[in-house]
């Protein structure tokens, strides 16, 4: 195993140093998931796993100190050695009693499941982080994202007027089913031969899609499929969602929440095939708003080639790995996946520098304008983070599309470049959050992640120029998606100066 190389500032001599509020201990946390976060977790220096209600501590580990050496060559700017099983710690499922209590730990990588049953009855101490705020499915769950848009996007137009409010413009018409059905159907007739998508609000990875022409293609629906309430919504807790009880008959079962978009036929198409985008946000804070951005991410490519022809094709139209690995021809090393930074050369090369740039410009619109839909509405919490997943659609017009935003984007691995990225941007999440208390907190760019927002727009220095295809530099903003990604060599400066200004 190569000498792994260490990290001025992060990796200190003396453990005792400069630990911040967390003290002169190793920082203890839990994981609800067994993916590449576990591996992250588990090879990052000076971090221990606590076992309890959850946690996936093998009971061999359980009731002993651990030791501070990588096992896996992994360090906190992402070198790690690939375990066998992609995006999958092998540990033992065995969990036993131990001594240490289930609250006794400094971060907790939950699901949502637990934060819902435990959040309003823990108490978290000064130090403690936790993914997820309390009620995230304002943003996430599709019904409730669009209606926080535009109530936004109204109150802007009472406000500034109707030219700021098309800055809202990159979500496609949307109504809410059952709740909307009437003035759907009215807007169905006036646009009659055009494509409809229906969605479940509370799913995720293709479940319930179908598009449709005709009325009568969602008639079953609309008589009544039901589903049971636990399931219907699982994204939401049960006194939220008490509000769409019908308030006639308490007993029956709530007809399942959809919502129905008008479809973009008119996609950007690469090869023939339709793709969308996956961008990484991570929310620090609502109040103030502090946003940053990831320099990686994919485009997930459908594995047929498109037709409007065929709606009924599920492979043709939806670009979910759920769904595409089901495909016949589907290759798993493949994956049907461009790297962020590949589909940004590709486009500029064939569109110009200036009109990928202000589509770049556009998803970093898209972004801050629907935190903004919920920053008076998300229960604000210092101990609380989040990193979505936003899934972006391009049209022929380079004019990107919010399709939805995901809490829990996925984090298991199709293939050895997934799983470098998913480890060096979990990696970088934790350089944020910086628990170790190792840097100055006036950082604009921590490792691949950068500051985008912070209470207002962030600027970016003169140095950090974004140079694709043509090698021209653009933009001010501090946003660099899809752009050269050198965070190792990052992470090593700013630790460096970060050093030097603590001592001094």
């Amino acid at each position: 195993m190569s000498k792994v190389a260490r990290i001025p500032g992060y990796q200190s001599k003396n453990p005792k140093q400069n630990r911040g509020i967390i003290g002169d201990r190793e920082i203890r946390f839990k994981c609800s998931l067994q993916n590449v976060i576990l591996d992250v977790l588990r090879g990052r220096p000076g971090w221990t796993e606590v076992p309890g209600q959850n946690s996936q501590v093998p009971a061999a580990q359980q009731g002993t100190r651990p030791s501070n050496q990588q096992t896996s060559g992994q360090t906190q700017t992402g070198n790690q050695s690939r375990p066998s099983n992609t995006g999958s710690s092998q540990s033992s499922n065995i969990i036993v009693p131990s001594r240490f209590s289930d609250g006794d730990w400094d971060f907790y990588w939950c699901d949502r499941e637990w934060l819902h049953q435990n959040y309003d009855t823990m108490f978290l101490h000064e130090h403690q982080k936790i993914l997820h705020f309390r009620n995230h499915y304002e943003l996430t769950r599709k019904n409730l994202m669009v209606k926080n848009l535009k109530r936004l996007r109204k109150q802007t137009e009472r406000e500034q007027g109707k030219t700021e409010a098309q800055s809202f413009d990159f979500y496609p018409t949307t109504y809410e089913l059952p709740s909307e059905y009437h003035i759907f159907v009215e807007e169905f007739k006036k646009n009659l031969g055009i494509i409809w998508i229906m969605k479940p609000a509370a799913k995720s990875q293709g479940k319930g899609i179908f598009l449709f022409r005709r009325l009568k293609d969602i008639t079953d629906w609309k008589k009544g499929e039901y589903q049971p309430l636990s399931d219907q919504t699982r994204d939401v807790p049960e006194t939220y969602v008490g509000e769409y009880q019908p308030l006639s008959d308490q007993t029956r079962d709530v007809p399942e929440t959809y919502v129905v978009q008008r479809y973009i036929e008119n996609p950007l198409l690469i090869g023939g095939r339709k793709f969308d985008v996956r961008v990484y946000v991570l929310v620090c804070s609502y109040n103030p708003l502090k946003v940053w951005l990831y320099r990686g991410g994919f485009a997930r490519f459908s594995n047929t080639r498109f037709s409007l022809d065929s709606i009924e094709d599920t492979y043709v139209h939806l670009t979910n790995v759920a769904v595409q690995k089901n495909a016949p021809d589907y290759d798993p090393e493949k994956g049907c996946k461009w790297s962020t930074q590949q589909l940004r050369k590709y486009l500029a090369a064939k569109h110009g520098v200036d009109k990928v740039q202000k589509m770049f410009k556009a998803i970093d619109n898209i972004i801050i304008k629907s935190l903004q839909s919920v920053q008076k509405i998300i229960i604000n919490d210092k101990h609380c983070f989040e990193m979505y997943g936003y899934d972006v659609l391009l049209d022929s017009e380079l004019k990107p599309w919010l399709i939805e935003i995901n809490a829990s984007p996925s984090l298991t691995a199709s293939g050895k470049e997934d799983y470098d990225l998913k480890f060096g941007l979990l990696s970088d999440l934790l350089n944020v959050l910086d628990l170790e208390n190792r840097l100055t907190g006036k950082e604009k760019r921590i490792g691949g992640w950068d500051l985008l927002w912070d209470d207002g727009p962030i600027v970016a220095d003169d140095n950090m120029d974004c140079t694709p295809a043509n090698g021209s530099a653009v933009s001010t903003p501090n946003s660099y998606l899809g752009c050269f990604n050198d965070r190792k060599k990052q992470l090593r400066e700013i630790y460096l100066t970060a050093q030097s200004v603590k001592k001094s």
